[in-house]
């Protein structure tokens, strides 16, 4: 839904849907590179955030309870569909259009939980979308934060699914930290 609201914002906004948007062909390299490194970066921040407080892994918990099993290829479609349609959303068409900073905090509260213990996934959702908003500003183009985005959910829901229930926060209390 959202690939689709972007669509129609972008189409609305500009008129047309360049291939420059999506990458620049002299220098697609650069931007997978810029991809892989933000979207590696943001992993280790989530693994450091995990070891260190409760409530991430309570978010790990409720995330892998409402998601309930998934294969293999179920975690790469989410992991596709969600990064690239957030990513042509926010980065292409909002960021485009009201600023960066406006679609990293929007970007940020829509990453509200259920409970307390989700402030600090809000907090990394809005880290997370200042990374992409940040690449997508450096190369002009929204591949680098696709990319990072989609290995983000990708390596995380391939972490939540295949990891012992007791690693993940069941018992955490859903306060913030």
């Amino acid at each position: 839904m959202l690939a689709v609201l972007g669509i129609l914002w972008l189409g609305y906004s500009a008129g047309t849907l360049e291939l420059e948007l999506f990458f620049n062909p002299d220098r697609w390299w650069i931007d997978l590179a810029l991809g892989l490194a933000s979207g590696g970066i943001l992993i280790l921040g989530w693994s450091f955030l995990r070891d260190q407080f409760a409530s991430m892994r309570r978010v790990e918990f409720v995330i892998r309870e409402t998601c309930g099993e998934l294969d293999r290829s179920e975690i790469i479609a989410i992991a596709l569909i969600s990064g690239f349609s957030e990513e042509l959303f926010f980065r292409g068409a909002m960021q485009m259009s009201w600023g960066w900073p406006w679609a990293v905090v929007i970007f940020g509260l829509l990453h509200i939980g259920p409970e307390r213990s989700f402030r600090i996934w809000t907090l990394f959702a809005l880290i997370a979308g200042g990374l992409f908003a940040g690449v997508t500003l450096w190369t002009g183009n929204i591949l680098a934060a696709i990319v990072g985005h989609v290995l983000v959910n990708g390596v995380n829901m391939w972490r939540l699914m295949n990891s012992p229930p007791e690693d993940l926060g069941a018992e955490a209390p859903g306060g913030l930290w």
